[in-house]
């Protein structure tokens, strides 16, 4: 379970301030797959990465009851000097995983090939993509937090991440943000949806799904 509590977030710029979250209160129930709702600029990203700690709210709380993923297929936190290989060791010794079995799993999810031991920086943008996905799914996580990743990479690796995903999803919570309502059909049960601050949780999806259609529309 995840807990907003009062969780507002304000960006103050010389046009005024500008509310990504204003005072809500809801709650992420455990073991459930919400659709993060809202229009371009809303904010789901930014809450995404409050909820994963990246970013720090203005004031209220974030409580949880398990672990939380950083956002899925997010490659900001990789060090752009160390090779894939390096990063990857890095992250496993930080969550306590096997590093030789964690680098074994993300060099063959990702299919870098001799990249995964050459420096970050030299990456394709779709190569760091598939390094960060892999390494957020070599981790078992309570909840992942995902964003729009499963637009990720060629026909075949979004095939092989919708597969992995939903294997990861079967013993997990997600929050999940994207722009297809049929990819949010494929993966998650219930919705929320972030305008103007605010955020609306709904226990079915369809529910969330015709609010956003409604405010789009407007």
């Amino acid at each position: 379970m995840i807990r907003l509590v009062n969780l507002t977030k304000v960006f103050k710029s010389r046009q005024g301030e500008k509310y990504v979250a204003k005072k809500i209160d809801a709650i992420f129930p455990t073991g459930s797959s919400v659709a993060l709702l809202g229009r371009n600029g809303a904010g789901k990203s930014t809450l995404l990465h409050m909820i994963a700690g990246n970013i720090l709210p203005t004031s209220g709380q974030i409580l949880s009851d398990g672990t939380i993923s950083w956002p899925v297929g997010y490659a900001g936190s990789f060090h752009k000097e160390l090779t894939g290989e390096q990063n990857v060791r890095f992250i496993a010794r930080i969550y306590g995983m096997d590093t030789e079995a964690m680098c074994d799993f993300v060099s063959h999810f990702a299919d870098v090939g001799p990249h995964f031991r050459q420096p970050f920086r030299t990456y394709s943008s779709g190569m760091r993509a598939r390094l960060a996905f892999g390494t957020s799914m070599a981790i078992p996580f309570g909840t992942y937090l995902i964003d729009e990743v499963t637009a990720v990479g060629d026909t075949k690796f979004k095939r092989k991440s919708k597969f992995l995903l939903k294997a990861r999803l079967r013993g997990a919570s997600a929050i999940f943000v994207s722009h297809s309502s049929s990819t949010l059909r494929d993966f998650c049960d219930a919705g929320a949806v972030l305008e103007n601050g605010k955020l609306t949780f709904y226990p079915d999806l369809e529910e969330a799904i015709a609010h956003h259609e409604e405010s789009m529309a407007e």
